[in-house]
């Protein structure tokens, strides 16, 4: 592969990780259209504050993984532009920069919309709060004195900054409100975005204890792994049924589809237990947390 190529950097962002973003800022815009509250300017704006930050997130990743230690030669996982030697230091350096700032302007131009259209009950300093965490987030989730990934931290920020900020955040600003559902299904999607990581890291688990990474695996054992990514899936149906008496019946009962993939996958992940096989129960992960999004979406505007 050509340095610094298109193609380089097309598999340093991770594609098959963007449909997180995707179906988070899908999710609350949907239930901001059913509240009869829905713009699309701040949506959309929302939606590539998500993306460039989550691009940002894994740059940064790619990059310090491989100076801790933790992105070998000989890793399980799919490849890393940077430690492959796809894309050079600098070139790394400065994209980082590039998506931190488009991340920002697109932050920016939310606040702006908002505050001209007098969406928000705290004059726009909550935004500002929030997005300056999400950047920071992106960068100490494995940068810093104190990594986030490396402490066992990693999936409780996964449930906040791929669950709770962007689905909460992304409705309150068209409607300057946060309900209860709002709540629900920025924590379902949470809980199933999550279970990415969690096969990451089960697959990932002995390589991470012998670079240092602490994560919820390394530090609680493999049974944690394969139990916790059975919770993280069923928990996040459960969290849709929640919807059920507050009379958003396909909401509630769409995404139960996901439930059975993402039963199989598991099923798979027990069976082949560890090795760079596993590498399928992630693209089978990232697939199930599409579907999860896709039909919860439907759900929604189904009502």
């Amino acid at each position: 592969m050509k340095t610094d190529s298109p193609r380089a950097w097309l598999l340093a962002v991770r594609p098959y990780s963007l449909g997180n973003s995707v179906i988070l800022i899908f999710a609350a815009s949907a239930m901001a259209f059913s509240d009869g509250a829905f713009h699309g300017m701040p949506a959309l704006l929302c939606l590539l504050f998500a993306l460039t930050m989550q691009c940002t997130a894994n740059l940064v990743n790619d990059l310090c993984d491989c100076r801790k230690g933790a992105d070998r030669p000989d890793r399980l996982g799919p490849d890393r532009a940077f430690s492959k030697g796809y894309i050079t230091l600098p070139a790394m350096k400065a994209g980082i920069a590039a998506f931190t700032l488009a991340g920002c302007l697109a932050g920016c131009g939310a606040l702006a919309w908002a505050v001209a259209h007098g969406t928000l009950r705290y004059g726009g300093w909550e935004l500002v709060g929030t997005g300056l965490a999400c950047v920071l987030f992106a960068y100490l989730y494995t940068a810093g004195p104190w990594p986030l990934a490396y402490h066992g931290m990693g999936d409780a920020a996964v449930v906040l900054f791929f669950g709770l900020i962007p689905v909460g955040f992304t409705y309150y600003l068209q409607t300057g409100t946060w309900t209860a559902q709002v709540t629900a299904i920025a924590l379902a999607c949470g809980l199933a975005i999550d279970t990415m990581l969690l096969v990451n890291n089960f697959r990932d688990r002995e390589e991470d204890a012998r670079c240092g990474k602490r994560t919820v695996v390394v530090a609680l054992g493999a049974a944690f792994g394969r139990w916790g990514y059975f919770a993280l899936g069923t928990g996040a149906a459960a969290l849709c049924l929640t919807l059920l008496p507050d009379g958003r019946p396909w909401a509630a009962l769409l995404p139960l589809p996901y439930l059975v993939l993402h039963l199989r996958t598991w099923r798979k992940m027990v069976r082949i237990d560890h090795g760079e096989a596993l590498n399928v129960c992630l693209a089978e992960t990232a697939r199930n947390i599409l579907v999860f999004g896709i039909l919860l979406t439907a759900g929604i505007l189904l009502g």
